[in-house]
């Protein structure tokens, strides 16, 4: 059994893999930046270990000073947990190396699905469906527009290495694909080191639906539904909801099982999550993330599982907990990412937090790791809360959520609060009338007013 457990990450989701190991009985180490010293991971770990400064760069992206950290402490594994070097194979790989137990996939497949071209043909190839476009990556404009014609605009050209809508863009025409084409170019080589972009056809009106996943070593996989994260600015997720309003049982069902199939039949091993876009009724694979999601907790509200838990002793070694017939969909959830950003510009907004109250009561989780008095650091990510309710049907979910916003206090700084207590009262989405493009469209509107 794995004793100790070196969490390579900060914020919220290291304070979150901090209490699936205490259940566990599994010492941790927190790794800390000179900006995180004050954190409330660090204070509760077993051991701490400074890596680097504020910078991100010469900290939580130092694998050389994690590394040396796992070892000098004598740690058995290193979890991940999202963003900074969990989808990094190279990392992975180094991690295994040095006689470590790395808590997620193996390293070709962080590099398979790393890579949306080679993940597309991947998932077509064990039967789930695509995205219309590209066969591959697109290296002579005259082919890429002769395609975009054939194809019927609009088209969005993607990075092939990139996601968070960076090397993105959408064309209409022949004359927007050209500057779309090389502006999607330049943005993948800045953001990824890789310029590869290939084309899609762009839907027009989608929701944005994905998957959880988790598989063993011993070939079996479930699935634990789907999540709506449909509610993005700049291609961020802001609001996530479990399950969908469009899925019925039935569907989910069959659908889910075929994916389950898929990543039993690619070997994976480990927790992921497979991201489609929805529409006329129809789902289409757009990528995979190789690791835990911002928004697994409204996945563990209605079915009861801990997936956190389950992927650390998956990496030890054991066999999943449950089958696929044992996982049942009680209720609704719905996720609000407290981001410490301006609710009307989403301007970051680092400081001290002057006062904070945690809302409570039936249905109500809270995964966060400010208390008052704590400094946000400008360095990294605003989100500094996820505020999760859980109910007996959506209905009942949106009533906790208002009250759990009303209730909620955060002073001295900036939070998307007010911007949730706006959605969560808004008819359309009392509805669930909302797709990709509803957020960016209702926070313009607040603008002109």
């Amino acid at each position: 059994m794995i004793k100790k457990i070196l969490i390579a990450n900060r914020g919220e989701i290291a304070l979150r893999i901090l209490r699936a190991c205490k259940d566990l009985g599994i010492k941790t180490v927190a790794v800390h930046s000179t900006a995180d010293a004050d954190a409330m991971h660090v204070r509760l770990a077993d051991e701490s270990v400074c890596i680097g400064p504020a910078s991100p760069r010469e900290s939580y992206l130092n694998i050389p000073a994690i590394i040396s950290a796992a070892c000098i402490t004598g740690a058995d594994a290193v979890h991940p947990g999202f963003g900074f070097l969990s989808e990094n194979p190279t990392f992975a790989h180094m991690v295994e190396e040095h006689g470590l137990i790395f808590i997620g996939p193996k390293a070709d497949h962080i590099v398979m699905m790393g890579d949306k071209i080679m993940a597309k043909k991947t998932v077509s190839r064990l039967g789930l469906p695509t995205v219309p476009g590209s066969d591959g990556a697109l290296t002579k404009l005259d082919k890429a527009i002769k395609l975009a014609d054939d194809m019927g605009y609009p088209v969005l050209i993607k990075a092939a290495g990139g996601g968070g809508g960076r090397g993105m863009k959408v064309a209409r025409s022949n004359e927007e694909f050209v500057e779309a084409y090389e502006t999607a170019r330049r943005e993948a080589g800045i953001s990824f080191g890789n310029d590869v972009v290939y084309l899609e056809k762009y839907l027009e009106n989608p929701k944005h639906i994905e998957f959880q996943v988790i598989a063993d070593q011993y070939g079996n996989a479930v699935h634990l539904g789907e999540r709506d994260c449909s509610m993005q600015r700049r291609n961020q997720k802001v609001w996530e909801e479990a399950p969908s309003m469009v899925l019925s049982p039935e569907f989910r069902n069959e659908f889910g099982r075929k994916i389950a199939k898929a990543i039993s039949e690619m070997g994976y091993v480990g927790v992921g999550t497979l991201e489609f876009l929805y529409e006329n009724g129809q789902l289409y694979f757009i990528e995979m993330n190789t690791r835990i999601q911002v928004e697994h907790p409204i996945t563990e509200m209605i079915t009861g599982i801990d997936i956190v838990r389950e992927q650390i002793l998956i990496a030890d070694g054991q066999k999943l907990s449950f089958t696929q017939d044992d996982v049942t969909f009680t209720g609704h959830a719905i996720e609000c990412r407290i981001n410490a950003e301006n609710p009307d510009t989403y301007i970051p907004s680092a400081g001290t937090v002057a006062k904070y109250h945690c809302p409570g009561g039936p249905g109500v989780r809270v995964d966060s790791f400010v208390y008052e008095g704590y400094k946000i650091p400008p360095y990294y990510d605003s989100l500094i809360a996820k505020l999760v309710i859980h109910g007996k049907d959506r209905q009942q979910c949106l009533a906790r959520l208002r009250r759990a916003l009303n209730e909620y206090v955060i002073s001295g700084v900036d939070t998307l609060i007010p911007l949730h207590l706006r959605l969560a009262n808004d008819p359309r989405i009392i509805e669930g009338n909302f797709d990709i493009h509803f957020l960016e469209s209702f926070s313009k509107n607040l603008k002109l007013k």
